[in-house]
This record gives C-alpha cells, structure tokens and sequence, in this order.
C-alpha cells in the first residue's frame, strides 16, 4: 500500500463493511469501524476470524490490532483520508449520512459509497459542490476481501478524486473499473441481474432445477469469463475471422433468442420454489453458511491465484 495512505473509516458494520475493515486493516491502513448497533466490538471480534481465513496472509491479531471500533461518527471520520459507506440502500438515508460524514471529515478526504445501485449524483444532490466533487461510488462485488472488482462510478466527481480513488483502490491489490455513465446498478450488478432472470426463468419451466443450473454455469461460462469477457469470448470463438465472423454467422440466430427469454414473476409460488430447490442443495442457517462461504472464498482465491500466476508468467515471457 501507498504509505501516504495511513487512515480510513468504515461507516457502517454489516457485512460489506466487516469485509472493507479487515481488508483495509490487512493493508495495514489504521481503521475506525462506526455503527450505532450496541454489539459493535462483539460484531468485529465474530468477523474477523472468517475474514482473516479468507485474505490470505491475514492474522485475526494483527488486524483487530488495526481496526477500532466507536459509535460516534464525528470520532470516525475526523483524521480519515477515505470514509467508505456501507449504509442501508435508501436514497435519503445517504443523502443525510454524508451530510454528516462532511461535516466531520477532513476537507480533503475521498468520500466512497458501497451502494449497489444508488448513483452518487443521487446521493449528492443536496450538498455542497466542493462536497460532491469528493463524492463517488466505489463499489465492491460481495465478498470484497475476496473478489477483485471495485466499480468507480463518479457523479459531479473531481477527476482528481476519481484517479486518487482508483489509486487508492489498485494499490489495496483490487481491480477498480472506472464507469463513464451513471446507470442504476452500475454493471456488474446489472450483468448479474439478467443472468439470475433467465436462470430463474428456466427453473421455474423446469428445464433445470437450481442446482443443475449452478452446475451448468460453472462447468460453461462460469470458468469462461473468469479467465475472458464475453466480447473477447465471442471474438476468439469466432477463430480467425474473430467476432465478425461468429456476428455474421450466428448473430440473427442469437437475437432471435433474446425475444425467447423469460420474464418471471417474483411471485410467491416462484420465491418459495426457488428457496426450497437452493436450500436443499446447500444447505441453510449459520453452520451451513460459514462452511459453504468459507469453501468458496478457498475457490474464488484459488482462482485469483492461478490467474495471477498465468499473467505474472505471460508477463515475463513477453
């Protein structure tokens, strides 16, 4: 990490802002963890050990020894150089946690929102222009100790700021994306949300029941886009002729398709088939969680791993 980076706060202790904690801490960044929930020190000293069990090289010591724990905001933010949001995805909740995070934090401090799909311009509307230009999205992919991607979406954002957070955010060993267009969901989320559409839509016709579905992904595109992106997929299916050839060829075919997706309905009768097929294939209530978090974040950083070494080698032949 950057030595000029020293302190951050985490506003917000669920479990995106229990992961942002422990990865910050592992960084060996100073960290001050804020929520008016009454178990706060309890919530971190339960977290940690899962947490640090997923960051490799993590020590549960060495990052509690990182992390403080206050319920008063003002006290959070007060020396923090970044603040990461990892409030409740309401709007106007935001809107007046930031109001208050400014208040108190220094006049320089990047001021970073977990939101999922709330666009910072949004949360930004009513506070002042030097504020907003401070404010940006950096959101991560759950889990964030575990999975690269931190999608930078800016709003009236100083480009200064947004090259500071990606900074920030490559230096700290994640993959920051910046986005050019504020959408809600940004887009892995959005990418996300057409996958589980289809998929949703093919169990509830009984084409595959869930478990099926999660196996055909892995063992298809699941492996596929963790090593190549769809349009880079798409070009090397096409062999030499790359992706002008596989448009030419199966182009018509493949949007005729798109009229052939389902639309399901998030109807009872759907949630409860859904909930039943995904408990009885793995499982359900806090023991069956922690096994099956802890085996694929063991997956997830294996994968990133081998990745790593494939790159780090071409990079070296090259």
């Amino acid at each position: 990490m950057n030595p000029k980076w020293t302190n951050v706060a985490v506003v917000g202790a669920g479990t995106i802002g229990l992961a942002w904690a422990a990865l910050f801490a592992h960084a060996g960044l100073r960290v001050r963890v804020t929520d008016p929930r009454d178990d706060l020190e309890t919530a971190i000293d339960e977290a940690l050990p899962m947490l640090a069990e997923s960051i490799p090289g993590a020590d549960v010591a060495a990052l509690r020894s990182r992390i403080e724990a206050t319920d008063d905001l003002a006290k959070a933010v007060e020396n923090a150089q970044l603040v990461q949001e990892n409030g409740p995805e309401r709007v106007e909740f935001k809107q007046q946690l930031f109001a208050e995070i400014a208040r108190h934090a220094p006049a320089e401090a990047i001021l970073a929102s977990s939101s999922s799909g709330i666009v910072a311009s949004a949360i930004a509307a009513e506070l002042p222009e030097d504020v907003a230009a401070r404010l940006l999205i950096a959101h991560p992919f759950n889990p964030p100790q575990v999975v690269p991607l931190v999608e930078i979406v800016p709003g009236t954002t100083s480009e200064d700021v947004v090259q500071e957070a990606i900074a920030f955010y490559r230096d700290l060993g994640k993959t920051p994306v910046r986005i050019h267009k504020e959408v809600s969901g940004f887009v892995a989320n959005r990418l996300q949300s057409a996958l589980m559409r289809e998929s949703i839509s093919l169990v509830q016709q009984g084409v595959v029941s869930a478990e099926e579905l999660d196996t055909v992904m892995k063992a298809s595109l699941g492996g596929r886009y963790a090593t190549i992106g769809p349009f880079e997929s798409f070009h090397l299916g096409g062999g030499p002729g790359g992706i002008r050839h596989m448009m030419a060829h199966l182009g018509v075919g493949m949007a005729d398709r798109w009229s052939e997706l389902g639309r399901p309905e998030l109807d009872e009768r759907t949630i409860s088939s859904i909930v039943e097929q995904t408990e009885t294939a793995y499982g359900s209530g806090p023991e069956a969680y922690q096994e099956r978090a802890r085996l694929r974040d063991r997956k997830h950083n294996a994968l990133n791993d081998a990745l790593s070494g494939v790159e780090a080698s071409s990079t070296e032949s090259i």
